[in-house]
């Protein structure tokens, strides 16, 4: 059993940047995939990015290429998200998640922490 705390989030300017933490309990946080998440009011919960394990891997959506950053420190562990020049439509509740090794779902969630951008 995982579990995860999100925290970092909070209400920001158009432009301006966050960085979303997610630590997670347990000794073996290394062996799993990690993603951030993300569910705006009246849609659907859709993937953000995505980290492997190791860190060498990873996956952004397209539309926060070249703005956000997912990275991990395994020694803390602790996933980040690093949000830049943040834009209105980025306000949703941000979720991270764990995947078991070759489970090929996210097993594990955190509670979620709200993003705010206003305008």
């Amino acid at each position: 059993q995982v579990q995860l705390v999100e925290s970092g989030g909070g209400l920001v300017q158009a432009g301006g940047s966050l960085r979303l933490s997610c630590r997670a309990s347990g000794r073996t946080f290394s062996v799993y995939d990690m993603g951030w998440f993300r569910q705006a009011p009246g849609k659907a919960r859709e993937i953000v990015a995505d980290i492997s394990g190791s860190g060498i891997s990873t996956y952004l959506e397209d539309s926060v290429k070249g703005r956000f950053t997912i990275s991990r420190d395994n020694a803390k562990n602790t996933v980040y998200l690093q949000m830049n020049s943040l834009k209105p439509e980025d306000t949703a509740t941000y979720y991270c998640a764990a995947s078991r090794p070759v489970s090929g779902n996210y097993d594990y969630w955190g509670q979620g922490t709200q993003v705010t951008v206003s305008s």
